[in-house]
């Protein structure tokens, strides 16, 4: 009988000291069954008002276009979108996503960034923009498969690009890589010479802007490509000419933005199809933003849409930068 009394006070101090331990653990209330529901976040107060200029500058332009919106601070994971449902031509903005196409090649190790690509004549296609034709007008070069990433992204060469095509497979095969690796709502159907054939096929290479947001995440994370080829895109990116004055229009002078841009042509109507420009602003404290801003079916100038995606980096920035 002493034995089993000496048992059962054992046995409550043990469940005594289960009960500290599970307070000391999960403070005064005990921990909650799970649940379906998400926790409810607040923005801070300060986003808030970020968000109110966004949606305000949206609004000042929706007469003249439609502007989509998709932004994701990197390390806070705070992330907002305004447009996001509408699809986009993306226009040269899918050289980015080709980029990464190529660059899986490279680490499957069917391709190699120093492997040396013969340009005959016959693929420098005249009326389009291509540095690389303005470079070999009379064709005969051979120039290093990363010399052609540089022209297609950072020089957003057409000719380089639609060669880019054609080592990866062509159109269709980049959209498969796109869905190996999960990136939705990216429609990759036509290289540049087939989007020159006529107006309509540029709206078939479409993306919603947290799509391309979420890509420019994947890269910078590293998360889809190799160490190696995610720098490489990466710097190529910061190395970007085209579109100065958009995503880096108003921001300080020298900051660090890896970044592709997109442009359409103008019809008959003056209605310029796609303006569009997507990357990751280094912030003074060293965190990301990764932004995409997408400009659709413009009534307004070339120099007006810049001005549109200027403005909305400006606000971002002022934001996170403080």
């Amino acid at each position: 009988m002493k034995l089993k009394k000496r048992i059962m006070q054992n046995c409550k101090c043990i469940a005594a000291l289960a009960i500290v331990l599970s307070f000391a653990m999960y403070g005064c209330n005990p921990p909650q069954a799970p649940t379906d529901n998400p926790p409810v976040v607040t923005t801070p107060a300060s986003h808030t008002r970020m968000e109110q200029q966004l949606d305000a500058l949206v609004k000042k332009y929706q007469d003249s276009a439609t502007v989509g919106i998709a932004l994701e601070h990197l390390e806070s994971g705070y992330a907002h979108a305004l447009n996001d449902e509408v699809h986009y031509p993306m226009q040269s903005v899918f050289k980015f996503p080709l980029g990464m196409a190529v660059l899986d090649l490279v680490d499957q190790g069917i391709l190699h960034l120093d492997q040396q690509v013969a340009v005959p004549k016959a693929d420098l296609l005249e009326n389009t923009w291509s540095p690389l034709r303005e470079k070999y007008p009379k064709g005969g070069a051979v120039v290093s498969l990363a010399d052609l990433i540089d022209y297609s992204v950072a020089k957003s060469d057409n000719n380089a690009c639609d060669i880019l095509f054609r080592m990866a497979g062509g159109p269709s095969a980049v959209q498969e890589y796109l869905l190996k690796i999960k990136a939705r709502e990216i429609a990759i159907v036509a290289n540049e010479a087939d989007m020159a054939k006529d107006w309509e096929t540029q709206y078939r290479n479409w993306a919603r802007p947290t799509a391309m947001t979420n890509l420019l995440k994947l890269v910078h994370a590293g998360k889809t490509l190799s160490d190696s080829s995610s720098r490489f895109l990466m710097r190529t990116l910061v190395h970007t000419e085209t579109g100065p004055k958009r995503l880096k229009g108003l921001l300080p002078e020298g900051t660090v933005v890896a970044h592709k841009t997109g442009t359409g042509g103008q019809n008959e109507q003056g209605m310029i199809s796609a303006t569009n420009d997507t990357g990751i602003i280094t912030l003074p404290d060293g965190s990301h933003v990764a932004l995409t801003v997408f400009v659709k079916d413009s009534r307004s100038t070339y120099d007006g849409n810049e001005r549109m995606i200027a403005e909305v980096a400006k606000v971002v920035w002022d934001e996170f930068a403080h």
